[in-house]
Parts: C-alpha cells; sequence; structure tokens
C-alpha cells in the first residue's frame, strides 16, 4: 500500500486521481496492520508530509499520517519516538532543513497522538531543551511563530521549572532583534502579527507562572538600557511585551528597578527613551502606562536630571507621533504627563511651538473620531500651558491665531489641569538643566536662566545691564573687595557682556541679593526686588566709603547708586487758614505711579496757559515763572477736593482723586516722539506740534479711552486737598487744618524708574488683584523740575507766601530705556520678561525725539521701524526673556497688552538725556555720568575668569554632544510604517531644519 500511495503522488496522473487514491488509502487505515507495514505507511507519509513539492501532496501526507496513527497508536509510538524527535529538531529531514517551518507543523501533528502514551514525558522532556535550544539561537520572526504555534497547541512543550524564566530571557533577546526590513504594506502586516505571536509565548508562561514576570522584565530592562550601536539597538518590537505584564505588578517593578543602586542614570535615561520610542509600535496597549510610571519612579527618587534628559530629547518625537492615528492615544498620554510635569521652565514647550499651528490644520482636516478628540484635548493643553508659562508674546502669536476658533477650558478646569504632580529639581544646578539652550542668539546678548520662578530678577538685571551709563559705571569700580553685592553684580554685567554662553546661571548674585522674606522657588513683586536691590548698593557703598575712579569732589561725596538713579522730591503745604507753607524735601529712587480712579477726569487736571509752561535752559537773567505766569484753574470743571492715602513704599507714591486749585505753579508732563496716539491732559501745545499718529496698522482709539504714562505723571503730581480726616496739623495755628498739598520735583534722576501700582487689594475676596488696563508708554518723556531759587528764601513760622519766588522750571528730557512686563493676573503668579534697548545720553536714540522735538515727532523716519532692528544702536529693542533672548520693536512693546490682555507693562526705565548747553540744574544733573565713559577696564582676574568659562563652555559643548550621542537611542530606525515615503528616512517634525509647515506635510497611514 505505501508503495502504489507513493507511486501514484509521484506519477503524472490528474489531481482527481490522485485524490481518489488517497480516499482509498485513509480508509484503509482501521485495518488491521503488521508492525512493518504501520512503519513503511509512517514513512511513506512522513515523507510527502515534509517533502512534498506542492500543497497538495503536504495536505495529502498529512492526511494519511493522522488516519495510521489514530488507528495504530502502539506502533506510532514506536515510530515516532525520541530518537526520531530529537534528529529532527537537530538535523532537520534531509533535504529539509532543521529550521523549517514544515517540521513545526508535522510535530504539532504528531504530538496530538502521542501525548497519552508512556513515552510523552520523554518525547515533552525532549521538546522543551530543544525548544530552548532554538530560542537561544536567535531564530526570526517566520520560525518564531511557528515555534509560537508549537507551544500553543501543545503547551507541555514549554519549558518548565528554572527552565522557564530562562526561556522567557531568552525570547526577550530574541525579540530584540527583529526588524522589518519591507516597506510594503502586506509584508507589514505580516511582520507585526509574527511579533505579537512571538511575544505570546512569553504570556503563555506568565500565566502559569507569575513568579517569572519580574526576572523577565528585568531582562528586558537590561536589554533597552544597554547602549547600542549600529545595528544592536533593541527592536522596537519588545513594545509588545509589556501589553501582557499584569497593570498590579506595575508599581512594584518600577520601584524595584529606581531604588536598584546598580542601575545607573545612564542606563535608566537610555531605557526611557527606548520605552517612549515604542510608543510607535501598534496594535499594543500599556506602553504609554508603563513609560508615565517609570518617569514618576524616577521622580520619586529625585533623579531629575534623568527626566530633564529625557523630556528635553523626546518631546518632539512623542509630539510627531500625533500625526498618526493608530498610535495618537498613547502618544498624547505620554506628550500630556512629559509638558505638565516640566513645568520648572518653558523649554519642552516651546520645543513644539512650530508644530502645532500644522497640527492643529492635520487634525481639522482630518475629521475622525480620533482627530477631533485629540484635537479637543490638545487645546485644552495648550490653553494651560500658555496660563503657565506666559510672557512670551512674539513666540505664542501664531499657537493662539491656530488655536482662537476653539473652545478653552474654564479657569478651574485650568487650574485642575496644572495641578497635576511635577516634580521639582532639588538643587540649583539642576534647574539651569531644564534648558536645552540653543546656540547664542542672533543678537549677540546673553540670557540668564530661570532657578526656579527667579524671572523677576532676570528682568530687572537685564534692564540695568541694559543701562548703558549705569553698566559702564559698574564694570569701571576697582577693588570692590568691601562691596561683596557690588562686586557680585559687576561680574555678573561682565559675563553677560563677554560669556560665550547663550545663558549664564545668576545663582551665586541670586543668594546675595535675595530679601530674607522672599520665599526660595516662589514668584516675586520685581519691583519690590529692584528696590531692595538699590538700597541694598547703595548702602553698602555708603558704608564702605568707597569712592569711585575719575568723580569729582561734587560726585565723590554720593553713592553711584545716587548719581545714577536718585532724585529729590519737595513736598509744600499750604494752610488755608494762614497762608503758612512748610516744605520737605526727600530722595528717592523711583516713582511709584497709581492709576486714577475710575471716576476720575482727566479734563480736570490743571493747565497752564498761556505760554511759556516750560522754560529750557533756563540762564540768570530769566524771568522768575511765578512773574509770568496766570492764575491755575482746572479745564473746565470746579475744584472738588478728596483726600488721598498718600505715599508708599520707597519711591515718590500718590493715590488720590484729587483736583484742587492751588496758587502754586504746576507744569505738565510732555510727551515727544510717540509712535502711539498720546494726548496728555497738560501739554505745551506750542512745543509738541502736532500729535504724532499712531503706527502703521495700529487701529486708532479714543485717546479718553487710554490712559498714558504721562496722564499717571499728572495724576501723581496733581495738587491735593487735605481735609476731613486727612486734615494737615498747622504748626502755625497749632490745630488741624484744611490744606493744599503739592509735589514737585527738584532734582531729576540720571535713570528715572517708573512703577505702575497695578495691585489693588479687594476687600470683598481679600486677595489682591491686578488692575489690567492698558498704559500707552511714549518713546520720550520731559519731566518738569523746579530748579532752586535765584536768592535765599525763608519759609516758616509767621512768613506767608507760596515758597516759590525767584523760581523757574526746566525740562528735562527722557528716553525710554527698558519695559518690564508683567504677564499674568497676581503678584504671587505669572511670569516677567523685559522689552530693552541701548540708549546714548549723549545721543538721542533713533525712533525718539532728535534736537529738533517737532521734527522727531512728524518726520516717519525718525521713528523705530516695527519690523526689523534699525542700524542705529538706539532703536534696536531686544526683548529678554529668561535665557531666550531676541530683535524686539517699540511696536511690539506698544502692542503686547493689546495681543495679550494679562501682559501688562510694570516696571519702565528711562534714561535722562544730556542737555545741549547744561546750566544750574541741567549742570548738576548731568554731572552723574561725565567721567563714567573712560571705557571698561576689567580687573585681570575678572577677565581671566571669563576666558576661563568661555573655554570651560566649548569643552562642555564637545562633551555634551558625545554624552548625548552615546546615551540617545535614537540612533535607531523609526518603524517603516511612520515613515513618510516623501521624506524617505526622515523622522515628521524631528529634523531642526524642517520647518512647521513642512512638518504638518506628514503621510498618514491608511489604518
Amino acid at each position: 500500500m505505501d508503495k502504489i500511495l507513493e507511486a501514484v503522488m509521484m506519477s503524472p496522473h490528474s489531481k482527481v486521481v490522485k485524490q481518489g487514491m488517497v480516499r482509498r488509502v485513509v480508509e484503509s487505515a482501521p485495518q488491521p496492520l503488521d508492525r512493518s507495514q504501520c512503519r513503511a505507511m509512517f514513512h511513506v507519509s512522513t515523507r510527502l508530509f515534509l517533502l512534498g513539492d506542492s500543497q497538495f501532496k503536504r495536505d495529502a501526507g498529512r492526511e494519511v499520517l493522522e488516519a495510521f496513527a489514530r488507528h495504530h497508536q502502539l506502533e506510532f509510538e514506536e515510530f515516532f519516538n525520541v530518537r526520531f524527535i530529537l534528529g529532527l529538531m537537530r538535523d532537520g529531514y534531509p533535504p529539509l532543513g532543521r529550521r523549517s517551518p514544515q517540521i513545526f507543523l508535522y510535530l504539532q501533528t504528531g504530538l496530538r497522538f502521542v501525548a497519552d502514551t508512556p513515552s510523552a514525558p520523554d518525547l515533552f522532556h525532549l521538546l522543551q531543551i530543544e525548544v530552548l535550544r532554538i530560542v537561544c539561537e536567535r531564530p526570526g520572526p517566520e520560525l518564531c511563530e511557528q515555534l509560537a504555534g508549537l507551544l500553543s497547541r501543545c503547551p507541555r512543550c514549554v519549558p518548565s521549572g528554572n527552565l522557564q524564566t530562562v526561556f522567557c530571557q531568552q525570547l526577550i533577546q530574541t525579540i530584540r532583534l527583529f526588524q522589518c526590513n519591507s516597506q510594503l504594506d502586506d509584508d507589514i502586516v505580516t511582520f507585526l502579527e509574527r511579533v505579537t505571536k512571538t511575544s505570546g509565548m512569553l504570556q503563555t508562561v506568565w500565566r502559569t507562572n507569575v513568579a517569572t514576570i519580574l526576572p523577565s522584565l528585568k531582562e528586558l530592562f537590561i536589554v533597552i538600557s544597554t547602549p547600542g550601536e549600529g545595528g544592536n539597538v533593541p527592536s522596537n518590537a519588545l513594545a509588545s511585551v509589556v501589553q501582557y505584564v499584569p497593570l498590579e505588578l506595575m508599581e512594584g517593578a518600577v520601584r524595584n528597578l529606581t531604588n536598584d543602586k546598580n542601575i545607573s542614570d545612564a542606563q535608566m535615561l537610555t531605557a526611557i527613551c527606548r520605552m517612549i520610542d515604542w510608543l510607535s509600535w501598534p496594535f499594543t496597549k500599556n506602553t504609554d502606562k508603563w513609560v508615565i510610571a517609570l518617569m514618576k519612579g524616577v521622580a520619586v527618587v529625585k533623579k531629575c536630571v534623568i527626566l530633564i534628559e529625557v523630556t528635553l530629547a523626546k518631546i518632539e518625537e512623542v509630539f510627531a507621533k500625533l500625526f498618526y492615528p493608530i498610535v495618537r492615544e498613547g502618544a498624547f498620554s505620554v506628550l500630556s504627563y512629559l509638558l505638565l510635569s516640566f513645568q520648572q521652565s518653558p523649554e519642552a514647550f516651546h520645543l513644539l511651538l512650530c508644530q502645532i499651528p500644522p497640527l492643529v490644520s492635520c487634525l481639522s482636516a482630518e475629521g475622525t473620531d480620533s482627530a477631533r478628540q485629540c484635537l479637543q484635548q490638545l487645546v485644552e493643553l495648550v490653553h494651560c500651558l500658555l496660563v503657565r508659562f506666559t510672557g512670551f508674546p512674539d513666540l505664542y502669536q501664531p499657537v493662539l491665531e491656530a488655536i482662537k476658533d476653539f473652545p478653552g477650558p474654564s479657569e478651574e478646569r485650568v487650574k485642575q489641569v496644572l495641578s497635576q504632580g511635577a516634580w521639582t529639581p532639588q538643587r540649583a544646578d539642576q534647574v539651569s538643566l531644564c534648558h536645552r539652550l540653543a546656540p547664542k542668539s542672533e543678537t549677540g546678548k546673553t540670557g540668564l536662566v530661570n532657578l526656579g520662578n527667579t524671572c523677576y530678577m532676570n528682568s530687572i538685571i537685564q534692564a540695568l545691564f541694559m543701562a548703558t551709563d549705569f553698566r559702564v559705571a559698574v564694570m569701571s569700580l576697582k577693588n570692590c573687595d568691601l562691596l561683596p553685592l557690588m562686586g557680585k553684580l559687576q561680574r555678573l554685567f561682565a559675563f553677560l557682556q563677554h560669556s560665550q554662553r547663550p545663558a549664564i546661571s545668576p545663582d551665586s548674585f541670586l543668594a546675595a541679593s535675595t530679601p530674607a522674606w522672599f520665599t526660595p522657588g516662589s514668584q516675586q513683586d520685581c519691583s519690590e526686588y529692584l528696590k531692595y536691590l538699590l538700597d541694598r548698593l547703595h548702602e553698602e557703598e555708603k558704608k564702605s566709603g568707597h569712592k569711585g575712579r575719575g568723580l569729582s569732589e561734587t560726585q565723590a561725596g554720593r553713592t553711584l547708586i545716587n548719581r545714577m538713579f536718585g532724585g529729590k522730591m519737595v513736598t509744600r503745604i499750604r494752610c488755608l487758614r494762614c497762608q503758612n507753607v512748610s516744605q520737605r524735601e526727600e530722595a528717592f529712587s523711583d516713582l511709584s505711579l497709581a492709576l486714577p480712579p475710575p471716576n476720575h477726569r482727566r479734563d480736570g487736571s490743571f493747565i497752564i496757559s498761556p505760554s511759556p509752561a516750560v522754560v529750557e535752559g533756563v540762564g540768570p537773567a530769566s524771568v522768575p515763572m511765578a512773574a509770568t505766569m496766570p492764575p491755575l484753574h482746572p479745564r473746565g470743571t470746579s475744584p472738588s477736593p478728596s483726600p488721598g492715602p498718600g505715599r508708599e513704599g520707597g519711591g515718590a507714591d500718590k493715590r488720590g482723586d484729587v483736583r484742587v486749585v492751588l496758587p502754586v505753579d504746576a507744569v505738565a508732563v510732555e510727551t515727544v516722539g510717540s509712535l502711539e496716539r498720546v494726548e496728555p491732559p497738560i501739554v505745551n501745545e506750542e512745543l509738541m506740534g502736532a500729535s504724532p499718529s499712531a503706527p502703521r496698522g495700529a487701529a486708532q482709539t479714543d485717546s479718553d479711552a487710554t490712559l498714558s504714562v504721562p496722564d499717571l505723571i499728572n495724576f501723581f503730581l496733581t495738587p491735593e486737598m487735605l481735609t476731613g480726616d486727612n486734615k494737615y496739623r498747622c504748626q502755625r495755628c497749632s490745630s488741624l487744618q484744611n490744606a493744599e498739598k503739592v509735589v514737585e520735583m527738584t532734582e531729576g534722576p540720571h535713570y528715572l524708574i517708573l512703577t505702575l501700582l497695578r495691585f489693588s487689594f479687594n476687600l470683598a475676596t481679600m486677595r489682591r488683584r491686578k488692575i489690567l488696563d492698558n498704559i500707552s508708554i511714549p518713546l520720550v518723556l520731559k519731566i518738569p523740575v523746579r530748579l532752586p531759587p535765584r536768592r535765599p528764601e525763608t519759609v516758616g513760622a509767621g512768613q506767608g507766601g507760596s515758597g516759590a519766588e525767584g523760581s523757574a522750571y526746566v525740562s528735562l528730557t527722557y528716553d525710554l530705556a527698558s519695559v518690564v512686563v508683567h504677564s499674568g493676573l497676581s503678584s504671587e503668579s505669572g511670569h516677567y520678561y523685559c522689552y530693552a534697548r541701548e540708549c546714548d545720553s549723549e545721543k538721542p536714540p533713533a525712533g525718539g525725539a532728535g534736537e529738533d522735538t517737532d521734527t522727531a515727532a512728524d518726520d516717519p523716519q525718525a521713528r523705530v521701524a516695527p519690523s526689523a532692528p534699525s542700524n542705529g544702536s538706539g532703536s534696536r529693542w531686544y526683548l529678554f526673556n529668561d535665557t531666550r533672548v531676541s530683535y524686539s520693536s517699540f511696536e511690539a512693546v506698544s502692542n503686547v497688552t493689546a495681543h495679550f490682555p494679562k501682559d501688562t507693562a510694570y516696571v519702565m526705565l528711562y534714561q535722562m538725556r544730556s542737555p545741549r548747553q547744561p546750566e544750574a540744574g541741567d549742570r548738576r544733573a548731568a554731572m552723574a555720568v561725565e567721567d563714567l565713559r573712560d571705557g571698561e577696564s576689567l580687573d585681570r582676574e575678572l577677565i581671566e575668569a571669563i576666558a576661563k568659562d568661555n573655554t570651560l563652555h566649548i569643552q562642555e559643548q564637545e562633551r555634551g554632544v558625545r554624552h548625548r550621542a552615546a546615551l540617545s537611542p535614537s540612533t535607531a530606525e523609526p518603524p517603516v510604517w511612520l515613515k513618510d515615503p516623501r521624506r524617505r528616512e526622515q523622522r515628521p517634525g524631528i529634523s531642526p531644519g524642517v520647518s512647521g509647515e513642512q512638518r504638518s506635510g506628514v503621510a498618514l497611514p491608511a489604518w
């Protein structure tokens, strides 16, 4: 029978004839046969099964083998013995190789008929060993698929006992080598299915023996934490393994890994990065949960350097996966965690800004449920991060434009999202690592690292640094041993000026200059910090007796802070009963300007008419102002006295809503050359000329709707009535009397610091709230300063008069040098950044008023170009935002609140312009900078420190490149199913040379 069957199957007869022959042989199987006949049939059917040159012959051999094995079990047991199986597994069935898939199909068929025989234990033990040996030989996906089929149909072939752990570990080592080299869709799907079946063998073992899971996970961690080179990079197919690990074991496994002292930071970093790469693996689950759990575990043990490296290295790759529906859900979970946990710096979020608009456009066009859900979550996340990292108007404008048509989250929802756990660096040097610094800004300026809510300090330091005369004076100081804080400021300025780093860490200066009552890591008031800093520097120099180099005797008695920021103001109070005038002169370093109350009418401010209103270049023969000035009167209103609370803080401050007729000279603040249409309530129209027009492209608004800085200064200088509970105690009357109080500036500082009092206390909520009114900022201010009397006058008890006889005013011109902007809704939160330019006190800056103020106000060529920095050094605006420094313009300064309502000007620095012919008070005001232009002359020790640090920076860059190349698993090729055919091997959205518009062109998989 066996020879007839073989002859027919090898003959050229038709398939029908052959099928008939097979059917008759199968039907004869129940008949009794001797041992040799059975063995002959087993050999023939085995040859057909294994060596048949067609599927028909192989199927015929399997059918005959099954029929005779079923009816002749004893004979089949003798045939299908240990020796025969061992020969198949080790030598194959010549000419068939030992790793042919057909052999595994043959074994599956034969084992069904010997499973209950006495020889079965020996057979299965042999197969367990052979299965382990095959896995150790690192078979490919196709063979592993056959092996998985054998183990699923014959679970007794799975290695048992201690061999189970070894089997799982070796299987993981095998999967790490899997690669799909084809880009055909059918081949890709086949590859994915084979990997899934292979990793299913681990599930088979883990279900029966839970004790093998943790050793398997340790082996998996070893594989993915080992730096790979070239083809040794572990395959992303390992992602299919974690889906079978029970989630209840996740916490313990992560805890064991993160607390293992034998695992280095480099290994943990590499492992997490490769697990993030697994997010591109489809048809799997829980990968995102494992990535997040492992990062949380690392945060628990305070290894923040790992988290910083992982976030900055992988955030763009994770974001790029959102373009692909098949992996979008897991990728967004990890992206959300990375961004919400990395709240120490906006660096990670800013890496994605150019990619957000293309993704929004892509998701909107896709129109699937997956896209709509992702878009909704993305918009919510972006809104929350814009609130968290406020203060980047130039960066956020395109993003806001892209999401403007989508509803944003409520304030409560924003708080809820941002309250999710964020890890916190433990040391200042770890905070600096949060910023993966790009090359130095094209501006040539150096940024400052945010050391944990220290933007309040960074913005103030940059504003002071850009104050050219002050910077030159500080850097020219010699022998600062007795001035420790000034010495640190000098060192900081020197590094900002000469460092080759894109940003430096001001940790030393922060520790030395922070007030004791400031809570480390908390947001602070930059105005409060500025006042404290200037006071500290002043007191330090005052106590040390330090004298600046090259100063005249007049200036040598004053500290550097006095000479740069010190001004004088006189307060006069006139008793309305006895007309006695008392006065008090006090020094100030800043003016705190309150916003007028809502019921304050600007047209009720005082104005002097007719001309002359402002006296420039007053000489000895000048006519006193009081001699030619008509009485003051409110414009169109009657006096309406109202008490004010007076002053607050270290600078001069005035808050009352008072409009009172005073027989005292009052001169308005002037503005010249503003790019905005500014119509202050008190102006000298002859001097001002035509009002400058609004900037090109800006909307014309009603001047009554927008306050300006001159309005606030006028409100500050407005005389006020002291009545009611605020009556004045007159020394002459020896009782409380109604009185008039007026404040006048008698000496203008070289740098005029203006602070807008934007924070008020709400008695209903018992919290400070921010006043978000938009305040127009002029490029040039003209401040009236009262000159001293021409002859001595005494005003005291028993003497009346105004105390202004023989006095006159001079108008000091100030150019805007810097603006510190607060972004946020509270003084205890938000963000500070600074717009600044370098002004030369000897030369009017471009964009401001020149020597001819009318020309400067009217000539468009004299203004700052809004689109690009001018060639003139004075007109080149910069935006300092912690580590980021970029070019800007006065238009950006003027419109920041219009575009971003929470971003408002808070502190402004104006620099006095030196008069053409300084006389009297002008000369005193200009003397502060006469001897400060000798040029920088840094100490040799400081020069050497800067040079050494620059060399160290170059070395750090070289080491950093090598370090990240060694740690990063990015050398692994991306999965072929996430490759864009138009870009071949390039990862979408990752190349630093690819623009946001290009990134939006990624191809989406069909699934």
